[in-house]
């Protein structure tokens, strides 16, 4: 087994397989700029270069997607120069490509190009176009090049991944001098961009323009690592072997991608408090359990905002009737025209428990297998969204037959469907393995739907089991991954549902009323970088 040995700016101790403690090396530190007089002052605008795989509106295949549609323009109405880079995909919508029609000027919307240059891969020298666009307050940067991402797929399952997304981690710091624009952080999100921090630390920091740009790596999801073959990285990125050490790159005799972030970010953050907590420990840790202790004073959890003025039942046009906390009626219409959507029997006392889910064994699926005939036998309706495991469609498609009218299962991406199912569902499910974050139990609870989850990650950190004598809480909870302990609490909430239908209504409103913007998360960030800067 491999043994971690750390060092950072802050972190000076390092954890080995069996969680003991050993002396770190150290890692270089940059000269820091000379200390600032002792005077208050007004703080230059800071500049803020978000790196990502993905970003909504324009490439979504998961919920980082979301994140880089939200956070970077919330923190740019705080009064930050924000900017995102991400890869010219294929995907990104015609709408907002710059095409010939449009002549030599760029019509609002849609992008224009700002520059090109060459990234040197391995023996080649390669392409790279920036296409610039602007909207909501934010630039957003796309590097063009069709050989590496003018595909039919977003991710692929091996061959060239490593070099693509090499490139993508080269072409962000290359851009920044053409651009004429240097960032003061860099933040960098999931493997995709891990190599940023270190290629900053280790090639270009030296250099006066990139001096004292200050780097932040965010993990999404800590089971996505992007793990390669070591002599492959160390030919596309130009990385000697004396780099390739447990303290630095290598990873178990492989690369990783988002070691290299958390090994040279000046920060780490997670999506959730809970999170944060839980990758430090064996089990949740992925193998990088004793580098994030290492490193425990620079890491911590910021949890993830939705969206709330397109999750707005007052103003959403998909569901079948608006209604708001104060006048919650048009639920029961939205209620009633899902069942007959779904085939569902047409019954306004029958709860419906709605699970809206990629299908695979880390949402908990195979607790829902164990018990889904107990479930059943609560009175309750079912209802499932989502796309994965043929284990999953299996069983769910089995019990969609076997409960007629009382179970729908939907094996589909279907944005619109989402939205009418948070709407018209009583109660939502979320017995997740584990949870970085977690979106929909906020969705649902905004809609008027009643989470059960179970305490891991975002999702102890967002609902509060409801507790009996005081009747404080805004949902349902369970600790241990059991089936029969999950069961059990959907026995409590159906209950509740049917007998007790005063706290429920009080549930509902709590939800309703919670705020799951983003305007604390982009103070919590702004705060971070502030302290880097």
């Amino acid at each position: 087994m491999e043994v971690f040995t750390i060092a950072s700016k802050k972190a000076a101790a390092a954890a080995t397989e069996t969680a003991k403690e050993t002396e770190p090396k150290k890692k270089p530190v940059r000269k820091k700029a000379a200390a600032k007089p002792a005077v208050d002052t007004v703080k230059p605008q800071l500049k803020i270069l978000f790196a990502a795989s993905e970003c909504v509106p324009f490439v979504k295949t998961g919920g980082l997607a979301d994140v880089m549609g939200a956070l970077p323009q919330e923190i740019a109405k705080l009064g930050a120069d924000v900017r995102v880079i991400l890869p010219l995909f294929r995907e990104v919508p015609d709408a907002f490509r710059h095409s010939a029609a449009d002549g030599n000027v760029s019509p609002a919307g849609r992008m224009r190009h700002a520059v090109d240059f060459e990234v040197e891969m391995g023996w080649r020298r390669q392409y790279c176009g920036i296409e610039a666009l602007e909207m909501n307050g934010v630039t957003y940067y796309f590097v063009d090049n069709r050989y590496y991402f003018n595909r039919s797929y977003i991710y692929g399952s091996g061959g060239d991944e490593a070099e693509r997304f090499a490139f993508f981690c080269r072409a962000v710091l290359n851009a920044l001098q053409p651009l004429g624009w240097k960032p003061d952080i860099i933040h960098a999100n999931d493997w995709q961009a891990g190599f940023i921090p270190a290629l900053l630390e280790i090639q270009y920091a030296h250099l006066p323009f990139y001096a004292n740009i200050k780097t932040v790596m965010s993990i999404h999801n800590l089971q996505y690592q992007g793990v390669f073959d070591r002599r492959a990285v160390q030919d596309l990125l130009g990385l000697g072997d004396s780099l390739f050490t447990d303290d630095k790159l290598e990873f178990f005799g492989c690369a990783n991608f988002l070691k290299a972030g958390l090994i040279y970010a000046d920060y780490i953050t997670t999506v959730s408090p809970g999170y944060a907590e839980e990758i430090q420990t064996a089990f949740f840790g992925e193998k990088l359990d004793g580098l994030l202790r290492a490193r425990h004073e620079t890491v911590s959890g910021v949890l993830n905002g939705i969206d709330v003025e397109r999750n707005n039942p007052a103003t959403d046009k998909v569901i079948a009737e608006t209604f708001t906390a104060e006048d919650p009626a048009g639920k029961a219409k939205c209620k009633a025209a899902l069942q007959a959507e779904l085939g569902l029997a047409q019954d306004a006392d029958a709860p419906v428990i709605a699970m809206i889910t990629r299908l695979t064994s880390q949402k908990g699926l195979d607790l829902v297998d164990r018990v889904i005939s107990e479930i059943m036998e609560t009175g309750a309706q079912f209802v499932i969204l989502g796309k994965g495991d043929a284990k999953y469609t299996s069983l769910f498609s089995w019990a969609q037959c076997n409960w007629q009218g009382r179970v729908a299962a939907r094996f589909e991406m279907n944005i619109d469907l989402a939205q009418k199912i948070y709407a018209g569902a009583d109660m939502f499910l979320m017995p997740s393995l584990f949870e970085p974050c977690g979106l929909s139990q906020m969705i649902s609870m905004r809609y008027g739907t009643i989470p059960i989850v179970r305490e891991t990650g975002g999702l102890r950190d967002t609902v509060l089991s409801l507790n009996e004598f005081t009747l404080e809480g805004s949902g349902f909870t369970f600790f241990s991954y059991n089936a029969h302990d999950m069961l059990e609490v959907i026995r409590r909430a159906v209950s509740y549902y049917k007998d007790k239908p005063e706290v429920w209504r009080k549930l509902v409103e709590r939800g309703m009323t919670a705020d799951f913007s983003w305007k604390k998360s982009a103070s919590e960030y702004l705060s971070i970088y502030n302290k880097l800067t």
